[in-house]
């Protein structure tokens, strides 16, 4: 994986992260979601480094090789907020001021939030299979319980870790057919380590307290131009109907593009992730006035 990329460890500033990046050009950040790690982009990045970018595929904090935060009462140490405060100062060690983001599942609200907060670094934005933490549990009726019920259980103290170290497996599915066999083999050390599967439902223990209190009482819209890509197997459409209406009232400037796949998008159909990536961070497009519908004028691969 990553052929011709640089893989090292950075200092931010109270947590390392474990980093892989190559390419030059413009910037591009590509964060991962659960219970991935950066090399969930092994099929993506090396289009996007051929199609003139400079790509950044890190370990979010907690996640993979990257160090774990002491965990807090409040759970803060795992906010999206101070992620995207890692990511900026990463960025800049390597030497990016300002810069592109992509994130997917839980990476997309790290990518909402670094926009939100960094506006003058975040040069254009792609959240994937999301919409933000606060617009779900608003909406949160019996079928979302149903079908999203980990967020409350991986919310609970102490059980789901139980749960999850006793069969990593039975939580944590993936092929390395599916995967490619490197992917999948860091996939696993990953959800195998007490550690990392701490730190990992840390994450959803913020969402639904820090995270959404940020949501709800912060920034609530970017003007960088925005793309919104959904799995067409996944579950966007029927939780939400047109989600994109939602991304509509957090950014000024969006459009959609669906992607042919199940949930993990970036493994499945990595050409037509990266296509829709390569449009959105390469065209010279200035901010307009937000897009109306859903733009299905691109077939999906």
């Amino acid at each position: 994986m990553f052929e011709g990329f640089v893989d090292e460890r950075v200092d931010v500033g109270g947590v390392t992260l474990r980093v892989r990046h190559g390419g030059a050009g413009p910037a591009v950040l590509l964060i991962h979601g659960h219970p991935r790690t950066g090399s969930t982009w092994h099929a993506v990045a090396p289009r996007l480094v051929e199609a003139g970018l400079s790509v950044v595929c890190p370990d979010m904090r907690g996640y993979g090789r990257s160090s774990k935060a002491t965990v807090r009462n409040d759970h803060s140490q795992q906010s999206k907020r101070a992620v995207a405060n890692d990511f900026v100062q990463l960025m800049r060690a390597l030497g990016h001021e300002r810069f592109a983001v992509a994130g997917h599942d839980r990476g997309c609200y790290v990518a909402l939030r670094l926009a939100l907060d960094h506006p003058d670094a975040v040069t254009r934005l792609a959240v994937m299979d999301g919409v933000p933490i606060s617009e779900a549990l608003a909406r949160c009726d019996a079928r979302f319980a149903a079908e999203w019920w980990h967020w409350f259980f991986f919310a609970q103290p102490e059980k789901p870790e139980r749960a999850i170290l006793a069969d990593p497996d039975a939580w944590y599915q993936g092929t390395p057919e599916q995967m490619g066999r490197e992917n999948y083999e860091e996939f696993r050390a990953a959800t195998r380590d007490p550690d990392t599967v701490r730190a990992m439902l840390e994450d959803y223990r913020a969402g639904l307290t820090v995270d959404r209190e940020h949501e709800l009482t912060g920034p609530r819209s970017t003007t960088c131009p925005t793309l919104f890509l959904w799995s067409t197997r996944d579950d966007m459409e029927d939780l939400y109907g047109d989600p994109l209406a939602i991304w509509r009232e957090w950014a000024a400037d969006v459009r959609g593009v669906p992607i042919e796949s199940g949930h993990h998008m970036a493994e499945e159909n990595p050409e037509a992730v990266a296509q829709a990536l390569i449009d959105h961070f390469t065209v010279l497009r200035p901010p307009t006035s937000a897009e109306p519908g859903i733009d299905r004028r691109r077939p999906p691969s």
